[in-house]
């Protein structure tokens, strides 16, 4: 069986924010194993699995992608849209537009300290849209 659903996540701050309850919430019942899929269809922000418990990770994760890839960089022609426009695009590639992750009895099996992040790169960012694939 493959159930799919498409979730919209209220416009969040800049930075790194765990979705994992988020996205449970919004789909309900996992089935007892499968994999759960979780895509996001926008070009400026990206998915990732890391650290869930302590929040000064998602504040190092934001730090380090800004040291990185520093909004206005002279050497980026791609402003359409503002200085983060082009960082937030390279910033969404290195992260990833997906992740997947095993289905246990019934709940995601995540290791003890891992959850799904969502990483907006744009300083006004607007509702951003996941398609979840629960495949059982």
């Amino acid at each position: 069986m493959i159930a799919q659903y498409e979730i919209t996540l209220s416009p969040l701050p800049r930075g790194f924010h765990v979705i994992t309850e988020m996205i449970l919430n919004r789909i309900g019942t996992l089935p007892e194993s499968g994999l759960l899929h979780v895509h996001i269809k926008h070009t400026s922000a990206g998915l990732t699995i890391n650290e869930n418990a302590d929040p000064t990770v998602l504040h190092d994760f934001e730090s380090f992608f800004n040291h990185l890839i520093p909004d206005g960089a002279g050497y980026l022609v791609h402003d359409d849209e503002g200085p983060d426009d082009m960082p937030a695009h390279i910033k969404a590639s290195l992260v990833g537009s997906s992740v997947t992750i095993p289905i246990t009895n019934g709940k995601l099996n995540l290791g003890t300290w891992q959850g799904i992040y969502l990483g907006e790169f744009r300083n006004c960012a607007r509702a951003r849209q996941l398609v979840v694939t629960v495949i059982s």
